[in-house]
């Protein structure tokens, strides 16, 4: 889910297409297109291992149209526009949806910040997509599970966000409108992302909450609906840091908490193939720990290494109880950039869950570990190459 934006200049046709008679303006077009190869282990039900393409692990393909118009005085009007799609078959990557990842319209001031109207991400997205989780919210189950309970949220519809960096500490807040008549807040999300800055060092702290009702795909949710109690809250609250060792090296690390209370998380941290469960949690927890790094071996080579340790309570076994689990992954990433909008990657990654995680695996096994459906395989080792081309 990586947010890479690396743009190029619009021809002169469109520029001047978009130009002011009485201002400066400006259009950017930009994009990725990012396939991989992919060889996973357990990956069906009775364990059967797969070759397919996919995205990259941490990009999808899109691309956007952003621009800005300055106003004066310092204050200019904003507008971006952002497609997701897969390249490997065309489709848009949310059916029914061109502009999935991004879509508002805003005002913009150097010294105050900008205000921004629309589809947007999430605050946490940007901040632990751009800065702190050293896969940037992967895209493959295997890097980017302990955020699944909250995945569905990290595009917010109806949103009014600001952002600003005032010294050493950035802003960056959101309210997202239920736009249900006579229940201003089901539906709503809001949330907050705080960074502060000193020296080589970064410390972040940030909270979200939505109320997922249950069946209003006009609120800010979306079509991400379903909660059997119409309303119930979905929270999500971390702290994050990052240290700059070194021009090459940087280290990160974080602490991520989850509270459920409308059974859904128990679907959505899923595996495609998993045995089929209720969602019928009333009250999930999850608490995990990452750690990770960047490491800029040469010039055109960057590796990162991540590893992620989660437990949750309270979440849904695969005999219709509540119990326990633990989950965890790492993970090597290496990028070698042939150009600045140029590279290709290789990728390995493994998996292991125990307890309730055991339903998010394609071969779970019930709680007095006999098969259910399937040969009860809950590990995984995953290798990947690619390319990404950025424009």
């Amino acid at each position: 889910m990586k947010k890479i934006v690396i743009c190029s200049a619009a021809g002169a046709l469109f520029a001047a297409a978009t130009s002011s008679t009485y201002a400066q303006s400006s259009v950017t077009l930009y994009g990725i297109v990012d396939e991989a190869v992919r060889y996973q282990t357990n990956a069906g039900p009775g364990g059967d291992d797969s070759v397919s393409m996919t995205s990259g692990p941490e990009t999808h393909s899109r691309w956007g149209v952003k621009g800005s118009e300055d106003l004066g005085g310092g204050w200019a009007a904003v507008f971006h526009l952002e497609n997701g799609f897969e390249a490997f078959d065309g489709q848009l990557h949310v059916p029914d949806t061109l502009f999935s990842r991004q879509a508002y319209v805003g005002i913009s001031n150097g010294t105050w910040g900008a205000l921004t109207l629309g589809r947007q991400y999430a605050p946490v997205y940007d901040t632990l997509g751009d800065i702190f989780d050293p896969l940037t919210v992967g895209n493959y189950w295997q890097n980017s599970w302990a955020y699944n309970g909250i995945g569905p949220y990290l595009e917010v519809n109806n949103a009014v966000k600001y952002k600003g960096s005032f010294e050493k500490l950035d802003i960056d807040a959101l309210y997202g409108f239920s736009n249900q008549p006579g229940a201003f807040g089901i539906g709503s999300t809001y949330a907050i992302e705080l960074t502060y800055t000193f020296g080589p060092a970064m410390l972040n702290a940030g909270f979200q909450q939505v109320s997922v009702p249950t069946s209003a795909t006009t609120s800010s949710t979306g079509g991400s609906v379903g909660s059997a109690i119409n309303g119930a809250k979905t929270n999500f609250l971390h702290v994050s840091g990052a240290y700059q060792v070194t021009h090459d090296i940087r280290l990160l690390a974080g602490w991520l908490h989850g509270q459920d209370q409308t059974g859904l998380t128990d679907l959505n941290m899923q595996q495609s193939g998993s045995p089929t469960l209720k969602g019928s949690s009333p009250n999930r927890i999850d608490d995990t720990y990452y750690a990770g790094a960047n490491w800029q071996a040469t010039t055109p080579l960057l590796f990162t290494f991540a590893y992620y340790y989660g437990q949750t309570r309270n979440a849904e076994l695969l005999d219709g109880g509540l119990g326990k689990g633990v989950n965890q992954s790492a993970t090597i990433l290496a990028e070698y950039s042939f150009t600045k909008r140029t590279e290709v990657y290789a990728i390995t990654d493994w998996a292991r869950g125990t307890g309730a995680f055991q339903a998010d695996y394609p071969g779970g096994v019930n709680s007095a570990g006999a098969p259910t459906n399937t040969i009860g395989r809950t590990n995984q080792l995953g290798v990947a190459v690619g390319m990404r081309k950025m424009f």
